[in-house]
């Protein structure tokens, strides 16, 4: 494909993006297409004046938001979904007849990698450790499956942990308790849990050997998930298989959203399939 003036694009907002997978599964995604977009990845600080300054950019077609953006880009935007506005947090912003819509597909994409680990969710107990934009998002899918036994929250922003507790007591039916996350509250927790959902950034590349998991805590009878996914094994997922545990590497989830971003922007089926091969290519 021939980059010229008519050539529209999408792009990643966060801080950092320098591990970011993104631009090379969206734009193998579009070549694949032959669609004329391509897809760049922006570090950013200042969300309103970035979002301000992408408005006033012909061609921008949408975006994807990462950390720590995600709840903070809400105000920014013209109309926000309705299953992103329940939950608070958009990933995807989409340009939608020059108004700027915000949607998640974290919650989607969080699901299906779930349920391919672990299939139902009825009857189980989940903890997700942390509180941020992608735990919202997770904490909410995971509200609206029948059948969960309960969700606690450990997070290490009191503050902020308490909001999104209290927002999924107030609007949802599941059973939630909150704490902070530290080894103590792990030892109590895990041991009546059968899900644990990693929503930090620990882990996150460069610092792969980071967990807030100590691995003498982990046992066979939980599944772990991940939602970092560079590196794709993480601490934590070694960890949790060297303990017997089934595990959920975060590159399904990210994969489950990717493809929903993509057909948001372009009204076209996604190519998963090249998309995941992109992934997989990454880490071999």
């Amino acid at each position: 494909m021939e980059i010229n003036a008519h050539t529209g694009f999408c792009g990643l907002i966060g801080n950092p993006v320098e591990h970011s997978l993104s631009p090379a599964i969206h734009n193998a995604a579009f070549q694949k297409l032959g669609l004329n977009l391509v897809y760049l990845a922006f570090r950013v600080e200042a969300i309103g004046e970035a979002i301000k300054g992408l408005r006033a950019l012909g061609g921008f077609r949408g975006a994807s938001v990462t950390i720590p953006h995600k709840v903070s880009a809400i105000p920014f935007l013209d109309e926000v979904e309705p299953t992103a506005r329940h939950i608070g947090a958009i990933n995807t912003i989409v340009v939608n007849q020059g108004k700027l819509s915000g949607y998640n597909t974290d919650a989607t994409g969080a699901l299906r990698a779930l349920r391919g680990g672990v299939g139902s969710l009825a009857g189980k107990r989940v903890i997700i450790l942390g509180s941020g934009g992608a735990a919202r998002a997770i904490a909410f899918a995971i509200a609206g499956e029948s059948g969960v036994a309960g969700l606690t929250l450990l997070g290490v922003d009191g503050n902020e942990r308490s909001i999104l507790a209290n927002d999924l007591r107030s609007k949802t039916t599941l059973a939630v308790v909150d704490a902070h996350l530290d080894e103590g509250a792990l030892a109590q927790m895990l041991p009546d849990a059968q899900v644990l959902v990693h929503c930090t950034p620990i882990g996150m590349s460069p610092k792969t050997e980071a967990s807030c998991v100590p691995a003498t805590l982990l046992n066979p009878g939980l599944a772990v998930m991940d939602i970092v996914y560079n590196p794709r094994d993480t601490r934590l997922l070694k960890d949790a298989r060297q303990a017997g545990c089934v595990t959920i590497p975060g590159l399904e989830m990210f994969l489950h959203q990717a493809v929903a971003q993509f057909e948001l922007w372009t009204g076209q089926t996604a190519p998963a399939d090249v998309m995941r091969a992109v992934l997989e290519s990454r880490f071999r």
